[in-house]
C-alpha cells in the first residue's frame, strides 16, 4: 500500500491510497465515520481519469484543532483491533 498526500490543512486531507479497492475503502471509511472528531470521510475511486481504474483517494474532515493524520492513524488503529478479533473469534470456532 502507497500513500500520496494531495492537500493538507489543519483539518483537513486528501490522501491517495495506492493498491486498495472498494473493499478495504468502505471498512476505512466506515471507521473514520466511527471517530468521534471526524466530521466527513469519503473516498473516491475515478476510472475516467487514465483511461480506466485509478487509486482511490480518501477525503477526510476533522473538528478544529484536531489533526486528519491523527484521525487516520486512530481509524486505522480501529480496523486493525476489528481484524484481530475477527482472527480472534475465528480461531476459537476452530479450536471448540
Amino acid at each position: 500500500m502507497e500513500l500520496r498526500v494531495i492537500d493538507k490543512t489543519d483539518e483537513e486531507l486528501r490522501i491517495e491510497i495506492g493498491g486498495e479497492d472498494h473493499t478495504f475503502m468502505n471498512v476505512l471509511k466506515g471507521e473514520l465515520l466511527e471517530t468521534e472528531s471526524v466530521t466527513a470521510a469519503t473516498y473516491d475511486v475515478n476510472p475516467e481519469q487514465s483511461g480506466g481504474q485509478t487509486d482511490p483517494v480518501l477525503s477526510i474532515k476533522t473538528e478544529a484543532g484536531v489533526d486528519p493524520l491523527d484521525a487516520l492513524g486512530e481509524a486505522a488503529r480501529g480496523v486493525q483491533n476489528t481484524a484481530e478479533n475477527i482472527t480472534s473469534a475465528y480461531e476459537a470456532g476452530i479450536d471448540a
